[in-house]
């Protein structure tokens, strides 16, 4: 079963992490990815710009509303993600537990994710 893990922390806190205090976060979150890249656990994984580089499309307009920024007003931002390989939400869970103790504050939401298509983009 694939679920989402997905990364939600105060985005203005993770920001004013120095180079050094987000590269030491990096490292940690990188040895726990190395291991579920081992075990066949681990798909694609990534770490989404400031939502100041985001725009948001809102569909319920004729015609469909271009707007800066993100729509939604949130104490944590989506940061980032991983889709994971898992038996169960058990196992699922565990992995978000590693993680969480390599990766300060925050919290991780985990969904199941039901494949529309794969997309076939390779990069």
């Amino acid at each position: 079963m694939l679920y989402a893990l997905l990364c939600y922390h105060q985005e203005d806190i993770v920001c004013a992490w120095s180079k050094e205090e987000d590269a030491a976060v990096m490292a940690k979150l990188a040895a726990v990815q190395e291991r579920l890249v081992t075990a066949g656990k681990l798909g694609p994984v990534a770490r989404l710009l400031p939502t100041t580089a985001a725009t948001t499309l809102r569909k319920d307009q004729d015609p469909p509303l271009v707007l800066d920024g993100p729509f939604a007003e949130t104490k944590e931002q989506l940061l980032g993600f991983y889709i994971l390989d898992c038996k169960d939400l058990d196992e699922a869970l565990d992995i978000a537990r590693e993680l969480g103790r390599a990766n300060p504050g925050g919290s991780y939401e985990i969904r199941p994710v039901g494949l529309f298509q794969d997309g076939g983009a390779r990069g």
